[in-house]
């Protein structure tokens, strides 16, 4: 199964919250920059995180944006261009949760 990837980005309104989803988002991606996250995932891993963000977040208060940037070894690493300093792109392998 092709690992898609994926920008995921939120504004979470209640401290608590914003340290459970930033713990729970490390378990599937990597963190790019305050409160945005690139994960390569698969057709299961991706409902597992929608859960799992979905069982924290307030649904009335916070927001997540799930970005599907394509097939992780494609286009999903090609799309992204940066100015001033970045860690390096993540290069498409997977991810051992």
């Amino acid at each position: 199964m092709a690992r898609r990837r994926y920008l995921v980005a939120y504004d979470i309104r209640h401290p608590t919250r914003l340290r459970q989803v930033f713990k729970a988002m490390k378990g599937y991606g990597e963190h790019l920059q305050y409160s945005v996250f690139l994960c390569d995932l698969d057709g299961v891993e991706k409902p597992a995180m929608l859960l799992h963000l979905g069982s924290i977040i307030s649904h009335g208060e916070d927001s997540v944006a799930i970005v599907d940037l394509g097939e992780a070894r494609e286009w999903g690493s090609l799309c992204f261009e940066f100015m001033g300093t970045h860690r390096p792109l993540p290069g498409g392998s997977s991810l051992v949760v």
